[in-house]
């Protein structure tokens, strides 16, 4: 177990102000006939083992492109948001264990690492061109890991697949086949193609002669989540590009953001991330990733991908694009409140140690497994010892101001997306909506 002591060595000295960043991340054209054909399938419940969720389920334009709780209920629940509630007579086992991440910007070419500990990205030295947990199963044919990363939620029987043995993709994924004639991807494949719209579809994107395969699909869904998701047209950018004035308090928080605060060291770039991965001692609520064998409950972030225990806690620096409409925050939503997660960066070992249940948001049922950990103090204290954040004061109003920066951060007119929730999608099962 590290110590307190041994991290110390470690924190970042006091920064100087880091310059403004430069407005020019990079979109590529999309093919709007595929684009179109995404659309469609990233509504569609027939993605999921037992066609009841979508992607838009946990990804949906009213709740921000993620699902506005900590953590949410995929297979065995129904609704959106708040509004979710779990099905009696088919309940989840548990919760997803992270929080659903926002989608803005993924299109640009910087994105390249995905999930909250990268255990997917671009890799031009893999034949795949990309590095997977599936390894050497994972199959050609994905454009980038941004393709990639859109299909691996419906081999998970928390959020897509559904329980063991209910239907055709989850008895393929206990069994353990994914990829290949039968698995779990070749059965949603043949599910899609069954359906004349879609076949009609994907004869204008892959050929009418070319079976539909499910990386075709992947394809599709990034192409669609690249297009519709684009956020960098806020005040921030403005001001970026041809210096339109910020109201004081924005202006105020700026300074502050890329000097005092040294918020600008990780929230790096155009769109406020460095792509790397950091431990501030969030803390951990939920399930978390562990294996059988491991401490339950526990997320070590990106130390189980790589296996060295100096990245135990650390998680991916998110993007802070629309930061005002993602609500809850963290690698696994800990805090429900912008302003809490921004003092949690202040002083974030006393800010773990001091937390409170309620700072956290969910749609309906308790299970063991939400606030199991924070109550081990064994867990805690490792936590609290991978901390590489040295504190920082700052004052109420100082804090306002922050905050009055991270609202320059939203791109208003993107929030709904480019083309909308579509009224119906070709299975003709239903689209998730909010009631309100």
């Amino acid at each position: 177990m590290r110590t307190l002591l041994l991290t110390a060595a470690f924190l970042p000295a006091l920064a100087s102000a880091s310059p403004l960043p430069k407005a020019n991340a990079t979109f590529p054209e999309q093919d709007m006939a595929e684009v179109k054909l995404g659309w469609q399938l990233f509504y569609d419940p027939i993605l999921s083992g037992n066609r009841s969720v979508a992607c838009a389920t946990c990804h949906h334009p009213d709740l921000g492109t993620s699902d506005g709780v900590s953590l949410g209920l995929g297979d065995g629940a129904t609704g959106l948001g708040l509004e979710r509630k779990i099905d009696a007579s088919n309940p989840p086992e548990k919760r997803i264990p992270r929080n659903a991440p926002a989608l803005w910007n993924l299109g640009a070419t910087e994105f390249t690492v995905f999930f909250h500990d990268g255990r997917l990205e671009d890799d031009p030295s893999r034949p795949s061109g990309i590095r997977t947990p599936l390894g050497s199963e994972m199959e050609m044919g994905f454009r980038n890991a941004l393709s990639a990363q859109a299909m691996f939620p419906v081999l998970s029987g928390d959020e897509m697949a559904g329980h063991y043995s209910e239907n055709d993709v989850s008895q393929a994924v206990r069994l353990g086949q994914l990829t290949g004639p039968g698995g779990a991807w070749d059965i949603l494949a043949k599910r899609v193609e069954a359906i004349p719209a879609y076949r009609a579809a994907f004869d204008d994107v892959i050929g009418a002669e070319e079976p539909v395969k499910f990386h075709h699909i992947a394809n599709a869904l990034a192409a669609f989540i690249a297009f519709e998701w684009r956020a960098d047209a806020s005040a921030f950018d403005a001001h970026l590009r041809d210096g339109t004035p910020l109201s004081d308090p924005a202006n105020a928080g700026l300074d502050l953001f890329y000097g005092k605060a040294q918020c600008g060291t990780c929230h790096a770039g155009q769109f406020q991330t460095d792509h790397g991965f950091h431990a501030i001692a969030l803390p951990q609520i939920g399930p978390g990733k562990a294996a059988p064998f491991e401490r339950h409950n526990r997320d070590v972030g990106r130390g189980r991908v790589t296996g060295n225990e100096d990245d135990f806690y650390r998680f991916r620096t998110p993007s802070l694009r629309n930061i005002t409409q993602t609500a809850p925050y963290g690698h696994n939503g800990a805090y429900t409140s912008l302003e809490a997660m921004v003092r949690h960066h202040l002083d974030p070992v006393g800010s773990l140690n001091a937390y409170a249940e309620t700072q956290s948001t969910y749609s309906d049922g308790k299970f063991d497994t939400d606030f199991k950990l924070m109550r081990t103090n064994p867990e805690v204290i490792d936590i609290a010892a991978a901390n590489e954040l040295s504190p920082i004061h700052l004052t109420d109003q100082e804090v306002s101001e922050i905050l009055a920066f991270l609202e320059i951060l939203t791109d208003y007119d993107a929030l709904q997306g480019r083309l909308g929730v579509p009224n119906s999608v070709p299975s003709g099962l239903p689209v998730d909506k909010l009631s309100n």
